[in-house]
């Protein structure tokens, strides 16, 4: 039988959302829009159909993916122009395509290579008679051939940075390409000092090589922007394309070395140079959170992206329930085998981490005798054959988006690690810059969207377990708290305050979870509610001035891949100062921003032969320099021209006269090993009267006085270096992993450095001093995180482990240079070894206070 009738006109519906009620209907398609969904649909049409840069705020699980086709398919009937929809991944743009064929939408999959694009879908595309949904390496790449479409959608744009970024990337990762990586680390060796370059050539490193990250500007040395480029170009592959998407821009690139990988990128990714992203009339940017502080401005390249947020008066979606379970602030020792048994109850588990290896490791160790372990390799098109499985666990790495898992198909999301460096800018930013607040709501966005992989619908539930100090430490700071909303912030604060028992009540919360029946429903969510009412969204400070930097950041590295370097400075310059207004929140952030533009500023001055350009450079060089404070990454960089050799810090003066003193005395070289033997053997073990007489053996070997104060109460070993800096180092070797800090010891670690004041005779301690606790724990409890005093900070074992092996090399060094000082300076040999190592004064204070107790 045929259907007869008439259409009675090719006008397409007033608006996104009376679009649905014509589309051709489904069995399996949504009953019907929510109406936060309607709103925000009424929104768009209402103010912004001409906007060219916009954000559509949609949490996650409250459906994103609807409302962005919706607006696609009606702009494309609306204009009878082209519209493309990007996702992350392959596997995305099929899901993606899947919700459009069964909502009634036409669509076009435009994935993978060019060349095998259907020529039938193409053309439908190119016509206008379809949406494409395709992905963000289709149009970020070295050729792109997607035909420009008129209205260009982004999906997950929360995680643009990881894949726009890419684009623009050039990563070598030494397992995979020693000889690239070892002829891009040659090219760039000008630019480092020689005993780091040396510890990143060794086959075996030593200890302390594989954490330390080092920034090049290859600007600077003409002779390593020329060997750069020989080095990249000689790549092979995808590297070669991904180094042609920056060659042009090499010389405002930024290299971030370790011993693992080599990243070579522009600070921000020059996505106007790509005439399918900017030859869009709008771009529409679809995300879980839009921020406060610029990051999807920074991600995309754009000077301003317009938020349209949910309407005041909108109905608030409704997420699914998640049961956070800690198993690192259990008070047992039953707390490691936790995470396990909960996996076993739940039945099967998603597992997200940050690196691949540590995902295949948790998958296989969390996983039952006869369960199926999934990687990457074996979901790549499709998560169906994990969510059909009885029993498995999946790990995957940096997947914290668009995976949908929703009703039975899996109960159980493990965070394994917290995702806080997904790439080596990131780590340099946030370890070495102390530049965190311009990551935050990345990071914070990584975990909200892993945590709620399970749940994509108000009906679904799911256990989520944080596995890792790491993570575990940042979930439990009343700052990360206070900037998620409101029903997120209520269930984090139940799974803490029910995760500070044993672990046995823990598995019995576990399994009245997993019964979702009455003794859930009565006991648990009536404090669930609780919770969210008292609970008030508060955004980090800093990001509000973050968001008015971002404009001119963007504009400036635009004009310096341009090579225009003296508007660039100025620009870059101008946004240091407006990044500035947060304070001590964004210094950090702000001594980058500086560094960059004295840099920048001192390229113009050479190529215009300009001194006034190159005193300014120097004195924004100073201003940079005093805003890291106390982070050192900048006494590693190359002086300015006509600057000279940098001036040592006091306290770091003091310490090589003490060391020089100590090698001009004569101490033989067999009892100096012995020594340093006992120290290192000491610092293993986690008796106190085993640790605290190494850990001052460590001090002295680090040129401080170094004691055990006497008195009652005191610290258990100083560190002095005159009366220029004191660390009071608390050593708590003897604490569980597991749990908190006790508050006694936070409250005996806040007087510590008066009490040193007294006892030396001093009406305060130096400026920068700070008190060290040492200790396995995850860190304070939120309760009582705020009566933590500035100067407190937390490292673990491990942070000092690493100092004394340091501090083991850089002794063995002077006692091999001495029989071949010549008449070289012993004192420049000492101040060399030290700082080569990382162990200088100044610098141990960077590696000891990067993790404050106190909350920002």
């Amino acid at each position: 039988m045929a259907f007869v009738g008439r259409k009675s006109s090719n006008t397409p519906p007033e608006s996104p959302e009376f679009l649905y009620r014509d589309l051709p209907r489904s069995p399996d398609g949504v009953p019907g829009l929510w109406l936060h969904q309607g709103d925000l649909l009424r929104s768009y049409k209402a103010h912004h159909l001409n906007t060219g840069d916009l954000a559509l705020e949609l949490p996650t699980g409250t459906g994103k993916t609807l409302p962005g086709l919706l607006i696609a398919e009606w702009v494309r009937r609306a204009t009878s122009k082209r519209v493309a929809y990007a996702c992350p991944t392959q596997q995305l743009a099929r899901q993606v395509r899947d919700v459009a064929e069964r909502e009634g939408i036409s669509s076009s999959l435009l994935i993978g290579q060019y060349k095998s694009w259907p020529t039938q879908d193409e053309a439908s595309y190119v016509a206008a008679q379809s949406v494409a949904v395709t992905t963000y390496s289709t149009v970020f790449n070295s050729s792109p051939k997607l035909e420009v479409p008129d209205l260009l959608l982004f999906d997950d744009a929360h995680a643009g940075e990881q894949y726009v970024a890419e684009a623009y990337s050039v990563l070598l990762k030494r397992w995979d390409n020693l000889t690239a990586y070892v002829r891009v680390l040659e090219a760039v060796a000008p630019a480092l000092d020689g005993m780091f370059v040396q510890r990143l050539l060794e086959e075996e490193p030593d200890p302390g090589a594989q954490k330390p990250i080092r920034l090049v500007v290859p600007l600077r040395n003409q002779r390593v922007l020329s060997k750069l480029d020989t080095s990249l170009s000689s790549l092979t592959g995808d590297l070669s394309y991904r180094y042609s998407m920056i060659r042009a821009g090499l010389s405002s690139c930024l290299v971030y070395v370790t011993y693992g990988s080599i990243l070579v990128r522009p600070l921000i990714p020059p996505t106007s140079e790509n005439h399918v992203f900017v030859g869009a009339r709008q771009r529409i940017y679809l995300s879980a959170t839009l921020g406060r502080g610029g990051e999807l401005e920074r991600a995309f390249g754009r000077t301003e992206i317009t938020r349209l947020a949910l309407p005041e008066d909108s109905s608030e979606p409704r997420s699914g329930r998640r049961f956070f379970l800690f198993p690192d602030l259990m008070s047992d020792s039953g707390a490691p085998r936790l995470a396990k048994d909960v996996v076993a109850a739940a039945g099967k588990a998603l597992i997200l981490a940050p690196e691949t290896r540590r995902a295949d490791a948790a998958a296989e160790e969390l996983a039952g005798d006869d369960w199926r372990v999934f990687k990457s390799a074996d979901v790549e098109k499709t998560l169906a054959p994990f969510a059909e499985a009885e029993h498995a666990t999946c790990g995957l790495a940096g997947r914290y988006d668009g995976l949908d898992l929703p009703g039975k198909s899996c109960n159980a999301v493990v965070l394994q690690g917290l995702p806080d460096a997904d790439n080596l800018q990131e780590r340099f930013l946030s370890n070495r810059v102390r530049a965190g607040i311009a990551l935050a709501e990345r990071i914070r966005t990584r975990v909200v969207q892993g945590a709620g992989r399970c749940t994509r619908g108000p009906k679904d539930w799911a256990l989520v377990v944080i596995n890792g100090a790491d993570i575990t430490k940042y979930l439990s700071r009343p700052e990360t708290q206070q900037a998620m909303e409101p029903e997120l912030q209520a269930e984090l604060r139940f799974g803490i305050e029910n995760s500070k028992g044993d672990s046995e009540s823990a598995r019995e919360n576990v399994a009245v979870f997993l019964e979702q029946g009455i003794a859930w429903r009565s006991q648990a969510e009536p404090l669930l509610a609780e919770f969210r009412q008292d609970a008030v969204q508060i955004a980090l400070p800093g990001s509000e001035a973050l968001a008015h930097s971002v404009p001119l950041e963007v504009q400036a590295c635009m004009l310096a891949w341009s090579g225009k370097w003296r508007r660039a400075a100025h620009l870059m310059h101008d946004a240091a100062r407006l990044a500035g207004a947060g304070g001590d929140y964004t210094r950090g952030y702000r001594s980058f921003l500086l560094y960059l533009a004295c840099q920048w500023m001192s390229e113009a001055a050479q190529a215009e032969n300009d001194a006034a350009l190159q005193l300014k450079a120097k004195e924004w060089a100073g201003q940079s320099e005093k805003a890291a404070e106390p982070a050192t990454w900048i006494n590693e960089m190359p002086p300015l021209p006509g600057n000279g050799t940098p001036l040592v810090a006091v306290e770091d003066s003091a310490a090589v006269s003490v060391v020089v003193a100590q090698l001009k005395k004569g101490l033989a070289t067999g009892r100096h090993q012995r020594l340093v033997e006992g120290m290192i053997e000491g610092l293993g073990k986690t008796k106190s009267t085993e640790y605290e007489p190494a850990l001052t053996q460590l001090g002295k070997l680090l040129g401080a006085e170094s004691y055990k104060p006497p008195a009652k109460g005191r610290c258990d070993s100083a560190w002095c270096w005159g009366n220029h800096l004191w660390l009071a180092m608390e050593a708590k070797s003897d604490h569980l992993p597991s749990g908190f800090i006790p508050h006694k010891d936070l409250r005996q670690a806040n007087d510590q450095l008066r009490l040193m004041a007294q006892d030396r005779n001093e009406e305060n301690a130096p400026p920068g001093s700070a008190t060290i606790i040492i200790s396995p724990k995850v860190g304070v409890s939120p309760d009582y995180a705020s009566s933590a005093e500035s100067h407190v900070h937390l490292v673990d074992l491990d942070d000092i482990k690493a100092i004394a092996e340091d501090a083991k090399l850089a002794w063995a060094e002077l006692y091999g240079g001495i029989a071949n000082l010549g008449s070289g300076s012993l004192r420049d040999l000492v101040l060399k070894a030290f700082k080569d190592y990382g162990i200088l004064p100044s610098q141990l204070r960077d590696r000891l206070t990067q993790e404050p107790l106190r909350p920002a």
